[in-house]
């Protein structure tokens, strides 16, 4: 119990919370940190429960667990998020987008069209550098008469403030014009005609126009431009509530003897107005500004190493004088401590300022490398052969001296050129945008960006032509704007730590709130507005420099004549660009070559790499907003979104309105993790990689796989000669995988080399679902094995006694022998104790043991890890930095059965107590084998492939698909995935896999649907709301839906409606952590840019679009099912942090120390049995309810049987039977269910034939029916015995009720509500989920 004086206490401290001003909040410095001790933090009892009889003995007896009811009343924290759960979850929500055509100033204020976005980034490219100011006052003014205020930025307004007052020192002669125009923006602003919130940066400047062109003591005194005085601004900023220390602190103010006496003058005005408590804070701002310590300024300079090089003549003889220099290393590394002293001055820690090193000059850092290596060269007389030595750096460097000048040159004529036609504004410019950074800059970016995405999307040494032009355009807007953030030495924010009561009661949500908020704003008034770019725009970019660095870049390619055996040497261009089939679509591909794409794999490529993919070195910046945290300069989103407007808006208000503060809270934990790299693993991986051999699933430096044989029978034999081609085109495919998974390892060992001996921190961001990943893409522990391997945590502890035990049990898991008790795990550790100790000590020349585990580079690293704690003089006393791995037994379905109370399935995923682990896909595997054996026994047409798969279907086999079966996955996305597995064993004919997968995807199928019932009703009914929401249009839409839509220019008197226009609601949902998830599949049009490489095709973003209906619903239940337990990990993550246990994730995958795992599994199971005690689909439910309100749903969308199945308004007596189960019953032959399965996958999307547009004369009139009357509607049609044409089985029937649909406008113009539809929730089963407090292998 709480004492009253103490509630009363926090009652007051939250009240005073809730009303926090950002004046009220420490001051920059103190940003985002949180005191060691909180002298007015709430004090809670310490109440100590009895332990639970049935509580699991491996776990610690901790006085905070849970009491037999299942409270966690012990812990405040536990408590508290148990409560914050069952709390009711704050919606954000907003309208779908308006279809092309329509606009309302909400629609635009939420969705801004590319063309305008286009606008606005011209005029930030024309204000940047004061590049053409007058034409970005043109198109601010243009906007503002259109009262576009809601998509111009507060921060803009005092952009062009501060630009005219620029432009009256730059411009004398029009000096009255530029300051008129700067006093008339400020009062429009102060006055609210503009109708934005007046930042504080907006009376800074207006201060300084004042003290320059209105002052007594103004040196260029202009009169009757302003009536505006101190003392009129101090009652502005006084009246707005802000902080005057804020202001005169801004960065408008430049100059130190500006700001003293604009200091001065606004003491005066606080004098005159008895502001007493301002006379202080602008006297102590003072004082603070002019004692302000430089911690340099005893410091004496250290006299570098100088070599003494002697001057030569121009006929190369010794001229008898010296010179002095630095040398190289040594001056690079004067240079870059210059930089470190200088952040020092602003930034307190010196790893910040290393950071910041990082970040900052990453592009001089190559270009000096690059630069000396040329000039070693020079100097051993290899000179102009610098293309003909096949080094990666020379030939980046070669690129980069050609194109720089080609760059200067080609933007100078450009910008004349559009300067010729400048009054023609239909016009796209280039030259603002190639002017935001230097020539030298943009040659930098798009060598080392093409260089990066050599490789990517499924292109052997290439990239598709679009994803090239659009990441290189992107890469010069990042850089653009990481320097605006670099312009005026940020500081950054410490991350936010948790409190005595935790993350999740009242206090500590508001108090981590008010912090978030101030230091956002200290950092938004600290920036300079930037705009963002459209994809057209960013492919423009991209189509210019990548254009000219394709013409410039050439290398010497050298070979060898067959038939005289001279060596014959050719300049080649590096880069080249030709057409590919991908997936059946002709695609721009642009290669590298041959000569470029091998020394990728060969040479150091730490040149090729952009900070923005590297591990940071100090913790990353907490997050502050949806754009704003990770890397310290370098933007990055919290959200991978896709470029989805709507997910963006709703994140941005979520945001603003502090709904998803632990969702930021446990993306700062997870960042704050601090890692090595495990110098003993990278030693071996060094050697094998060195060696080009093929170990631990290295690849080989040369592909070690046989090429397939030419067979004499293929030329007569069409099936050998079919079996051939297949072999062949495989071998073609693994030799091109070998290369770039060469040049994968070789970007991992290249950022491990570069970081040994640091402790490191990786920023993570997350997926629209919500699940977490590492910002830097090479290296991270979600990456591969190796990866995985080369990584320990920062931090060592000692091993104890039971982290010993867990360690064993480790690695029998990462062995592969994870299925068995945790006794025998252990005992299979000790039976191989030999093995493992000789892998340790001889892991290449050894007997190799750890080679053969399912993951060989982290068994090496425990096996290591085990050896030294075995050897070390008190094993449990070993300080161990390993991260040990608690998993989740397939996952998904662990949701499902908790979502859903299933007895069975819990059982399966070891939800329910048991005394051994369950094995759900050797369960199944087991299934199959049965089925096959059966098939074998009875002779039937599967004889064939049950016979050659028998012994063959091993839980790996049917792994994936058991794992996405409840995620969605068809027919077809299972047998892809089976023969995938079936084609790495080896042991089936290449060319039979494909048929032996269709059979073998039915059997999983089968057997999973009927051993997961429970998940597959949650699925179906997840489906069925899903598909209605996607179906649906705002009840204000209806009316518009309705009319005619003719057509551009049609003379035609019938016409279809609107209605699949206005269908624009896409499926939103709310995490229980507040974070709102909105799913982005729509009928994205694409459009045709003409590039001078060749006309590309991109999607736009930001053009409307209507929904994808069936992929909405077929997506749901999957996407949902991983916000889920993307919820469950962040809440795990705060908890661990809040109970001081370093914590990793890989989704389903929680990391800790071996000594911490006991801690970290109660905390899994506390925080799991906290998420689904609180009815998670009952309040899914209930938010479907009040967010789509007023959605109406068209009876014509819901013709389909497979949605009126659902709905339950058709039932299975109704003759309603989806053609698939049909087939699958008919089609017993795997060829002919293969063939099959393209109709399957066009069939499963029925209502986009089922709603063929009626031809009307006239606009239906609307109607809304309440779900009787819909049932009484569809009745008849029943009746007459004129099925819904999905019931047809064949394509003629198929066609002849697509005809009846076309004749029957009976349905057009009757709508039902949306929120009648809705189904209630499946009842849930018996199983009660607090049994997984006794359930030893729930996360083992």
């Amino acid at each position: 119990m709480i004492p009253l004086s103490t509630r009363a206490a926090r009652k007051k401290t939250e009240s005073t919370l809730l009303s926090y001003s950002r004046q009220c909040l420490p001051r920059p410095a103190r940003l985002y940190s949180t005191a060691t001790k909180r002298a007015n933090a709430p004090a809670f009892d310490a109440v100590i429960p009895s332990v639970p009889d049935n509580y699991p003995a491996f776990l610690p007896a901790l006085p905070k667990l849970a009491d037999p009811t299942g409270n966690i009343s012990g812990d405040p924290s536990a408590s508290d998020m148990q409560a914050f759960l069952r709390s009711r979850t704050p919606y954000t929500i907003l309208p779908p987008p308006l279809p092309q055509g329509r606009k309302s100033e909400l629609n635009n204020l939420l969705y801004t069209d590319s063309p305008t976005q286009d606008i606005i980034a011209i005029m930030d490219a024309c204000l940047h550098n004061r590049y053409d100011v007058s034409r970005a006052k043109e198109i601010f003014d243009n906007l503002r008469a259109k009262r576009a205020e809601q998509i111009l930025h507060p921060r803009l307004y005092t952009a062009f403030v501060e630009a005219y007052l620029d432009m009256a020192v730059k411009e004398p002669e029009r000096r009255s014009m530029w300051v008129e125009d700067a006093w008339a923006l400020l009062d429009s602003l102060f006055s609210g005609i503009e109708r934005v919130p007046v930042p504080s940066g907006a009376y800074a400047l207006a201060l300084v126009a004042w003290l320059r062109y209105s002052s007594e003591n103004a040196s260029i005194l202009i009169d009757g431009v302003t009536n505006y005085t101190p003392a009129s601004l101090l009652k502005g900023i006084v009246d707005n509530q802000l902080s005057v220390v804020t202001v005169v602190s801004d960065r408008s103010i430049k100059s130190s003897e500006e700001a003293q006496k604009i200091i001065q003058a606004l003491t005066s005005a606080a004098v005159q107005h008895n502001y007493h408590d301002i006379v202080r804070e602008l006297g102590k701002a003072e004082e603070l500004g002019s004692s302000l310590p430089d911690p340099y300024s005893d410091v004496p300079e250290v006299r570098p190493v100088v070599v003494t090089t002697p001057i030569l003549n121009e006929d190369g003889t010794a001229s008898g004088t010296t010179k002095t220099e630095v040398p190289f290393n040594l001056d690079v590394l004067r240079k870059h401590l210059a930089h470190v002293s200088l952040a020092r001055r602003v930034l307190s820690d010196d790893l910040t300022a290393r950071q910041k090193l990082l970040e900052d000059s990453v592009y001089d850092v190559a270009v000096q490398r690059m630069r000396r290596q040329a000039e070693l060269f020079k100097e051993l007389g290899l000179g102009d052969s610098i293309l003909k030595k096949q080094d990666l750096q020379l030939w980046m460097w070669q690129w980069h001296q050609l194109l720089q000048t080609r760059l200067s040159d080609d933007i100078a004529l450009l910008i004349s050129q559009e300067g010729s036609y400048m009054e023609d504004r239909r016009r796209n410019y280039l030259g603002p945008f190639l002017s935001l950074i230097k020539p030298e800059m943009l040659s930098l970016i798009t060598i080392l960006e093409v260089m990066r995405l050599q490789g990517s999307g499924g292109i052997a040494d290439g990239m598709k032509t679009a994803r090239g032009l659009v990441s290189v355009g992107k890469a010069v807007e990042l850089e653009y704007k990481a320097q605006m953030c670099k312009k005026n030495n940020i500081s950054v924010p410490s991350t936010a730590r948790a409190g005595e009561s935790g993350f999740f009661s009242r206090y500590s949500y508001h108090n981590l709130h008010a912090r978030r908020v101030t230091a956002r704003k200290y950092m938004e008034d600290a920036e300079e507005w930037t705009s963002d770019w459209t994809q057209v725009l960013r492919v423009r970019v991209g189509s210019f420099l990548l254009d000219r660095l394709m013409d410039v870049a050439k290398v010497i390619r050298t070979g060898t004549n067959k038939r005289t055996g001279e060596l014959v040497e050719e300049e080649q261009p590096a880069f080249s660009h030709s057409y590919e089939y991908v997936r059946g679509y002709k695609l721009g591909v642009i290669k590298l070559n041959p000569v470029v794409a091998e020394r990728m794999i060969k040479d150091s490529i730490r040149d090729t790499m952009h900070p923005r993919h590297l591990p940071m070195l100090i913790k990353p910046k907490p997050w502050l907003n949806y754009n704003e945290g990770g890397y310290v300069y370098n933007k990055s989103q919290v959200m991978r979104f896709k470029d989805s407007q709507e997910q963006q808006q709703y994140l941005k208000h979520a945001s603003s309105r502090g709904n998803v503060e632990l969702v930021f809270a446990g993306l700062d934990v997870l960042g704050s993790t601090p890692w090595q790299i495990n110098r003993k693993i990278f030693d071996v991986v060094l050697e094998v990689w060195n060696a080009g051999i093929r170990l631990g699933k290295v690849p080989p430096a040369v592909y070690d796989e046989p090429e397939p044989e030419r067979v004499p029978e293929m030329e007569t034999d069409q099936k050998a000669r079919s079996v051939y081609i297949q072999r062949q085109r495989r071998w073609l495919v693994g030799k091109a995988n070998n290369h770039s998974d060469r040049c994968n390892v070789n970007y991992k060992i290249e950022i491990a080399r570069a970081f040994l001996g640091d402790t490191f921190y990786l920023p993570h961001n997350l997926d629209f679902r919500g699940r977490a990943y590492p910002i830097p893409p090479h290296l991270n522990h979600v990456g591969d094995d190796l990866s995985r391997g080369l990584l320990l945590f920062g931090e060592s502890k000692p091993l104890t006694e039971r982290g010993l035990r867990w360690l064993k049990i480790h690695l029998s898991n990462l062995y592969g022998y994870d299925k068995a008790t945790f006794d025998e795990r252990v005992e299979f550790v000790h039976k191989n104790l030999d093995d493992i100790f000789d892998s340790a000590e001889n892991p290449i020349n050894g007997r190799k043991w750890w080679q053969k585990a399912d993951d060989p580079w982290q068994c090496l690293a425990t096996c290591i890890e085990l050896k030294a704690a075995l050897d070390s003089p008190d094993p449990l006393a070993y300080e161990c930095a390993l991260p040990v791995h608690q998993d989740g037994t397939c996952n998904g379905l662990q949701h499902y059965a908790a979502l859903g109370g299933d007895a069975r399935g819990a059982r399966q995923v070891n939800l329910d107590i048991t005394d051994r682990p369950s094995d759900v896909y050797t369960y199944v595997a087991n299934m199959v084998e049965k089925r096959m054996q059966e098939d074998v026994e009875r002779n039937t047409d599967n004889y064939k492939f049950a016979k050659m798969l028998i012994g063959k279907v091993s839980r790996k086999v049917v792994k994936q698909t058991v794992m996405t079966t409840v995620y969605g996955v068809t027919f077809v996305g299972a047998r892809d995935q089976i023969e995938r597995q079936l084609k790495d064993r080896g042991d089936v004919p290449c060319e039979e896999c494909y048929f032996a997968a269709a059979y073998l995807a039915k059997q999983v199928l089968q057997c999973i649907g009927d051993l997961f019932q429970g998940a597959y009703d949650i699925m179906n009914w997840l489906t069925a709301s899903a598909r209605i929401i996607a179906k649906s249009v705002p009840g204000e839409r209806v009316v518009d839906a309705m009319e005619l839509d003719t057509g551009r220019g049609s003379k035609r008197k019938k016409a279809v409606t609107r209605l699949r226009k206005e269908q624009m609601a896409a499926v939103v949902w709310t995490t229980p952590l507040g974070l709102p998830i909105v799913q982005p599949y729509r009928k994205i049009k694409r459009k045709q840019i003409k590039a001078s490489l060749q006309t590309v095709f991109i999607s736009d973003p930001n053009a409307p679009a209507e929904v994808n209906s069936q992929k909405q619903a077929t997506a749901f239940p999957p996407n949902f099912i991983h916000s889920l337990d993307a919820t469950h990990m962040l809440l795990t993550a705060l908890e661990c942090r809040t109970q001081g246990l370093t914590f990793a994730s890989v989704h389903d995958s929680y990391w800790t120390h071996p000594s911490s795992i006991d801690h970290m599994s109660s905390v899994i199971r506390e925080t799991f049995i906290a998420l689904h005690s609180s009815d998670v689909l009952g309040r899914l439910l209930n938010e479907f309810r009040e967010r789509y309100a007023g959605y109406k749903v068209p009876v014509a969308s819901l013709k389909n049987s497979q949605i009126l199945k659902q709905l339950g308004i058709l039932d299975t007596a109704a003759g309603i039977t989806s053609r698939r189960s049909q087939r699958t019953t008919k089609n017993s032959n795997p060829e002919a269910e293969a063939a099959a399965a393209v109709v399957t996958a066009e069939e499963e999307d029925d209502e986009k034939t089922t709603e063929e547009e009626t031809m009307l004369e006239h606009p239906p009139t609307v109607s809304v029916l309440s779900k009787e009357q819909l049932v009484q509607l569809l009745k008849p049609e029943r009746e007459r015995g004129r099925q819904p044409r999905a019931a047809a089985t064949t394509q003629a029937q198929a066609q002849q009720g697509k005809s009846a649909a076309l004749e029957d406008d009976s349905f057009e113009g009757k709508f039902v509500n949306l929120v009648d539809l809705l189904l209630p929730v499946p009842a849930k089963g018996e199983f009660d989920v607090k049994k997984i407090k006794s359930s030893l292998y729930f996360f083992s």
